[in-house]
């Protein structure tokens, strides 16, 4: 398909029609003809365009638990898209056939669909979100702002699954119109940052606090690897952050890593550390930490009296028993953004999406 092209956002025009991208926290400066990191913004003739303004390469209506968000409507829906392409090249990437498509295979392909077009579908799919997910919403920026605008008009939340490496300005921007956030906090180790992502920690680090500091609702997520970011001592850092800089109400989620992509030689990761990794971050003060993919239980109990708060059967919510934001039982006030009622189980136990 042929490529459409949007002048971006967010970038400066420098001497010898060289630009300098200000989206992400590559910050690349590119010549004329040539592209950025995500090789989805390109310099023509001294002027920026984005190539991933409509065409979409993926569209589903997800449960909101899928992206991982537990304290952020649980229950509902998320009217997920994503384009193709990003700014990171993680060896362990999940969505790398899409991800990594612009730089592999110098291809963009996707379906052009308007803005609007995507607001109307989470309508009409009863979505209460639109969540920018599977690749890096960064590098669709443009596309997801505008996007955002429509949706708030029309009452959804807009939800970033992101790796976090985005500019001061990018969210000074955006954040009035983003409600929520899943940011990526991949290792705890500079070393590891440069060496698998080729990217900088504090910059995500950065970024997570502007984010809490803006008032959008943050989870945390760590994929956990074996031999790369499983060191209890980095696990243990890790949750000392998150309780430190973006306080302890903070969810983190951790996940089992699956042999994917360029490491397709190391195992999946135990069990047992995951087990290992949900009690560092609870001894460190951690009010929530939950472990993904794995078939457990993720059910979000009271941090102070352990009360059974949400019931979760895999992604499906069986059981939510908060009243107004509260634990029933003590009364204590649980952070997240609740429906304006809570609900019980429906009689055949789930309540389907």
């Amino acid at each position: 398909m042929s490529e459409p092209m949007k002048e971006a956002m967010l970038y400066e025009k420098l001497e010898h029609q060289r630009v300098r991208c200000n989206l992400c926290g590559h910050r690349c400066v590119i010549s004329a003809g040539r592209r950025g990191v995500c090789k989805v913004r390109e310099n023509q003739a001294g002027s920026l365009y984005t190539l991933v303004y409509g065409p979409a390469i993926s569209q589903n209506v997800d449960p909101v638990e899928k992206k991982p968000l537990y304290h952020f409507y649980p229950g509902s829906k998320a009217f997920s898209i994503a384009t193709a392409g990003c700014n990171f090249s993680c060896q362990w990437c999940q969505n790398w056939q899409i991800s990594q498509l612009p730089r592999e295979r110098d291809l963009i392909r996707g379906r052009k669909i308007d803005p609007e077009k995507i607001v109307e579908s989470a309508l009409l799919t009863g979505s209460r979100s639109i969540a920018y997910t599977y690749t890096e919403p960064t590098i669709f920026f443009e596309y997801s702002y505008h996007i955002a605008l429509l949706a708030h008009l029309a009452g959804l939340a807009n939800i970033y699954v992101t790796n976090g490496y985005m500019t001061a300005e990018m969210l000074q921007l955006f954040h009035p119109h983003l409600d929520a956030a899943n940011v990526d906090l991949k290792t705890f180790r500079k070393r590891t940052y440069h060496k698998y992502i080729g990217a900088n920690l504090q910059t995500v680090l950065d970024s997570l606090k502007a984010l809490k500091h803006m008032g959008v609702w943050v989870e945390v997520t760590t994929l956990v690897i074996p031999g790369i970011n499983d060191d209890p001592s980095e696990l243990r850092d890790i949750a000392r952050y998150i309780v430190t800089d973006l306080g302890p109400d903070t969810p983190w989620h951790i996940s089992r890593f699956f042999p994917t992509y360029r490491l397709m030689n190391l195992p999946s990761t135990p069990i047992t550390t995951l087990r290992l990794a949900q009690e560092i971050g609870l001894g460190e003060g951690l009010r929530y930490v939950y472990v993904g993919n794995i078939i457990d239980d993720a059910d979000t109990h009271c941090y102070q009296c352990g009360e059974l708060l949400i019931r979760r059967q895999g992604y499906w919510i069986a059981g939510h028993y908060l009243q107004n934001g509260r634990c029933p039982s003590c009364g204590t006030s649980i952070s997240g953004v609740w429906a304006e009622k809570s609900s019980e189980p429906k009689k055949d136990g789930n309540t389907r999406l």
